[in-house]
């Protein structure tokens, strides 16, 4: 498998600062797969490690941003990236928010919009009642 990067640890030689800096960038778009909340830049998993040194020698290789996050989606999925295209297959992921954020608002809407506008006065009944509980406070 020439030119590919294989499965396991990668050791990779020091990358010049500005292949470094694409690395970290790389890194933060990733997400870790065994944290699953951080990047892999933040985390210190040993699959991470893995990543960001596969990251390193694919930089060295010479591919682009582009084509080392595609080798990470294809291998890993859409998941693995911490801001997923926007495609028909995570359209719910990206529009799932508003529409619920619209159906919540929609309810609200309707459960004011039933609501009486104006109560109607009390009776002379209903006043004495009341009158009575305020006065003895129970």
């Amino acid at each position: 498998m020439a030119g590919r990067a294989g499965p396991g640890p990668v050791a990779v030689p020091p990358l010049p600062p500005a292949l470094e800096q694409r690395a970290e960038r790389l890194a933060h778009g990733l997400r870790c797969l065994v944290c699953q909340n951080q990047s892999l830049a933040e985390s210190n998993a040993p699959l991470a490690h893995d990543m960001r040194n596969l990251i390193r020698s694919q930089l060295a290789e010479g591919r682009s941003d582009a084509q080392i996050m595609r080798f990470f989606e294809d291998r890993y999925g859409d998941f693995v990236r911490y801001e997923p295209p926007f495609k028909p297959i995570t359209w719910l992921l990206w529009l799932g928010p508003f529409a619920l954020l619209a159906l919540g608002f929609a309810v609200l809407w309707r459960t004011v919009a039933r609501r009486p506008r104006s109560r109607a006065p009390l009776t002379a009944d209903e006043r004495a009642r009341a009158a009575r509980y305020l006065d003895t406070g129970s």
